[in-house]
């Protein structure tokens, strides 16, 4: 066997014992982009979660971006989540987006402040299978404007 062809079956066996050892743990995750920065009912943010093993726990999370022209300080949401069993179970949140003073409290790039917001933690589904989930603006304003886009975000948690 040559040098070369012994030194790149090396690295090429490195790099696969890196990038195997990467795995995110990310069961779902959806971001959608709300017509000319205007969030209305309508426009609920979906996904599929589909959750192999019920015993481990799950984090669920809330992802936002909005404009520095949003002119709210907070966020009001319902969050739907529907199982196999066809069963629905809806709750509302109310997220702080700034301080008293007017600072926002996301992390800003431009004229954009992004957030993600925890909706559940150390969740165990009831049982394996697909879960709808659905997050639907709940403030006043319809459309809520200066909201560029929303999403969720389902990861495993780590032991």
């Amino acid at each position: 066997m040559s040098k070369f062809k012994f030194l790149f079956l090396c690295c090429l066996f490195f790099a696969g014992l890196l990038f195997s050892g990467c795995e995110t743990g990310t069961v779902t995750d959806v971001n959608v982009a709300m017509p000319e920065h205007r969030w209305s009912y309508i426009n609920k943010v979906s996904t599929i979660a589909d959750i192999k093993d019920p015993s481990k726990a799950y984090s669920i999370f809330f992802k936002l971006r909005h404009t520095s022209d949003y002119r709210y300080s907070n966020i009001y949401i319902l969050f739907h989540m529907k199982g196999k069993d066809g069963k629905k179970n809806s709750r509302r949140f109310g997220f702080k987006l700034a301080q008293s003073d007017g600072q926002w409290l996301g992390s800003g790039s431009g004229n954009l402040f992004s957030y993600t917001l925890p909706l559940l933690t150390n969740y165990h589904f009831p049982a394996a299978g697909k879960y709808e989930l659905v997050a639907e603006q709940n403030m006043r304003d319809n459309p809520l404007p200066e909201v560029s886009d929303a999403g969720i975000v389902v990861t495993e948690q780590k032991p």
